[in-house]
């Protein structure tokens, strides 16, 4: 069984995280009601969804009435954010799901937040994500208007120039192509 999304909250080494999910499939008793396991060391507080676990370890002095709570909001999070409990559509939803994730647990420790927030969050977040999207749009619509506009005035010159060039020699003497204006003093 290996992990299709993880958080970590605390720092720690790859390899210990590794481990630890490593060994909890072999600490599941079979046929058991239980919905969390205890080593020596740490809590897997755990809950079936579908074919996969949502799984918290946490370490033991932690308060396991929390934890439970905790682990339930993210599997309604799950369930709310995804079609399926599939790895393909927990896949998909990967960034989402994380976003939602740290609106739940913040620096380790549960934030005091339910469902209907943590949409409320993610919509906002997604819409200003749009407004910014539209602004760089309008800019970069604005940026190739005036390039255009560059274009032409470039063009304009260069036909210019080149009728003076063309038209009748160098009126005023000069040789870049420009008439010379007449001072009066």
């Amino acid at each position: 069984m290996a992990a299709v999304i993880s958080r970590q909250f605390r720092d720690m080494p790859k390899s210990r995280i590794e481990s630890l999910l490593t060994s909890f499939p072999k600490l599941i008793p079979a046929g058991s009601q239980h919905t969390s396991v205890e080593t020596s060391d740490v809590r897997y507080v755990y809950q079936p969804l579908e074919d996969l676990y949502i799984l918290i370890i946490t370490n033991k002095a932690s308060n396991i009435l929390q934890d439970i709570d905790t682990l339930h909001l993210f599997a309604r999070v799950t369930s709310d954010m995804c079609r399926s409990a599939d790895e393909k559509e927990i896949h998909r939803n990967a960034f989402e799901l994380l976003g939602a994730f740290d609106e739940i647990v913040s620096l380790g420790y549960r934030e005091q937040v339910n469902l209907m927030q943590i949409r409320s969050v993610l919509e906002m977040e997604s819409h200003e994500e749009k407004i910014q999207e539209i602004i760089a749009r309008n800019k970069e619509a604005e940026a190739k208007e005036e390039l255009k506009r560059r274009a032409k005035q470039l063009e304009m010159q260069r036909r210019e120039q080149s009728r003076r060039q063309q038209g009748g020699g160098n009126i005023g003497g000069g040789v870049s192509g420009y008439s010379s204006v007449p001072r009066f003093e």
